[in-house]
């Protein structure tokens, strides 16, 4: 399953880079693919992870998601 979320407060590609492996140490997530340009996420995650936890997790990393 793929999830497209929106990130806003990312200004960099360290901050890319935070994003990333804090999606990617998530059980059930194969891969995440972020995008400074366009300020989102694109989540590979198996059926148990939630859109509620990918958003806490963004959250917890220092981010918002819209």
């Amino acid at each position: 399953m793929k999830t497209l979320l929106k990130i806003e407060g990312m200004s960099c590609e360290n901050c890319v880079k935070h994003v990333k492996e804090a999606l990617e140490a998530l059980e059930g997530v194969s891969s995440a693919q972020v995008s400074l340009d366009e300020h989102s996420a694109e989540v590979e995650h198996s059926d148990q992870v939630s859109l509620d936890l990918l958003n806490e997790t963004v959250e917890e990393a220092g981010y918002q998601t819209v």
